[in-house]
């Protein structure tokens, strides 16, 4: 999984667009975060809960909350056996796309900025 980023286009109905904001919004997260966050869950197997929140099923191993490392490691290596570096640069590829896509967001937002002058990304005051 590379540095690389794709658009995806998908049409929903007003409502439904409405909903997912609004979720988005609850979770400060931008609206594009909560779709590529909720169909990362559903390819997991995350289930809804009474609630409406989504819960992950248990995991086993070395990674009992069956986080992202577990997921990455394991869809690496569908595609046959890697080397440790092969794996490192997977799994740190994620966590920069993660990192970009909330840098993005937090701008976006006017939450943070990037400072020539400060030496990187600052928090704004809002």
């Amino acid at each position: 999984m590379g540095g690389d980023r794709q658009s995806v286009k998908t049409y929903v109905p007003t409502e439904q667009k409405e909903l997912w904001r609004d979720h988005a919004d609850e979770l400060d997260m931008s609206l594009s975060e909560f779709v590529r966050t909720m169909v990362q869950a559903g390819r997991r197997g995350f289930v809804p809960t009474d609630s409406g929140a989504f819960e992950e099923p248990a995991s086993e191993g070395s990674d009992p909350g069956g986080h992202d490392l577990e997921s990455g490691v394991r869809t690496t290596l569908e595609s046959g056996p890697c080397s440790w570096d092969e794996l490192v640069e997977a799994v740190v590829s994620d966590v920069e796309d993660e990192l970009e896509a909330t840098l993005d967001d937090l701008q976006e937002r006017n939450r943070i900025r990037y400072s020539g002058r400060e030496g990187g990304y600052v928090l704004t005051d809002e």
